[in-house]
């Protein structure tokens, strides 16, 4: 199924609500699906990924930051069934990743990341493998990169990225903390030939917005590419690879525009628009986002303006949009889209 996912971090009970992706890229309201869990019930869940789908669109994966717990869906043919929610293994559960049948959550409040696998359509705990961030680290986003060797989290207190190594058993080994190439890492995507691009919000700062390349120089060891390249706005935060890795669309949350920059061969990173794309412009809301897999099309959740914003994906990298499905709650956070 083509779809488009969104939780509403309702604090008394967290759902998902999935659309349908038609053939031009617009949204259609499929319905809503409680996860076993609640949010935090707070706007601008500070996170990227705290819901992904694995990347063979079976599963769906949720973090629910009030209740302390996961929430693991299948998907199917009419909509979400859930199958399992667990505890995270620490509390506030704000990121999750998922390699295979791995997974990986960050938890905010205890600076960690906890393992599970996926066996029999049941989340069951890696015993073991909880690992601690730097102290105050205030995670932002887990993942793994492609090659589900490295595990990757970027640490905005810490102004640091910590990346582990996944042995064989699935445990993290680790981590190798290296500075950020500039302040406030958040939201990062990989190309599939492993670079890392990474957002530095700046701690918010009006016209600070950039983003930063990484080499994966072997499992758990990152080293800097590009250092902090600006895309002349403000408060970005989530970041999306294109299938064929030539581009990366960053959200910019405090004006509601998308930039978007070229990734050269070798993992460097030059800004091609400051505003590639805009929810409401000039307006703060545009926050998480992702591309759907068949790489035609982008989608970005404005959470002030409680939309769904969808874009078609041109061959050089241009935005074009394809409208916007409404009808959302303040509280609404996370995107993941197949």
């Amino acid at each position: 199924m083509e779809a488009v996912y969104v939780q509403t971090n309702d604090a008394q009970k967290n759902e998902v609500v999935a659309y349908r992706r038609e053939s031009e890229g617009s949204l259609s309201k499929i319905g809503s699906f409680e996860t076993g869990g609640s949010g935090t019930g707070k706007p601008h869940l500070p996170s990227q990924r705290s819901i992904v789908l694995s990347d063979d669109g079976a599963w769906l994966l949720v973090a629910n930051g009030g209740s302390d717990t996961i929430s693991l869906f299948a998907v199917e043919p009419a909509g979400l069934r859930l199958a399992d929610a667990v505890p995270s293994g620490g509390g506030t559960p704000t990121s999750v990743a998922i390699h295979g049948s791995l997974v990986y959550v960050a938890n905010n409040a205890d600076a960690n990341v906890a393992g599970f696998t996926i066996e029999s359509g049941k989340l069951v705990a890696l015993e073991g493998s909880t690992r601690t961030l730097s102290d105050g680290a205030d995670p932002a986003q887990i993942s793994f990169s492609p090659d589900g060797k490295t595990l990757v989290v970027t640490e905005r207190g810490s102004n640091s990225i910590s990346a582990f190594a996944i042995d064989e058993q699935g445990y993290a080994v680790g981590p190798s903390t290296i500075a950020s190439a500039g302040e406030t890492p958040y939201g990062f995507d990989f190309t599939s030939g492993g670079t890392l691009v990474v957002t530095e919000a700046f701690g918010g700062a009006k016209g600070k917005a950039a983003a930063s390349s990484y080499e994966v120089m072997e499992p758990g060891r990152l080293s800097p590419v590009s250092a902090s390249v600006a895309d002349t706005r403000s408060e970005v935060c989530w970041a999306a690879v294109t299938k064929d890795g030539r581009f990366v669309y960053v959200t910019n949350f405090g004006d509601g525009t998308i930039s978007s920059y070229a990734i050269a061969p070798d993992g460097t990173i030059e800004l091609a628009e400051a505003v590639a794309g805009a929810t409401r412009l000039g307006q703060p809301g545009v926050r998480d986002e992702a591309i759907s897999n068949d790489g035609r099309f982008l989608y970005a959740l404005d959470a002030d303006a409680q939309q769904v914003h969808g874009w078609r994906i041109d061959a050089d990298g241009r935005l074009d949009e394809v409208g916007a499905a409404d009808g959302l709650p303040r509280t609404v956070a996370g995107l993941a889209a197949s």
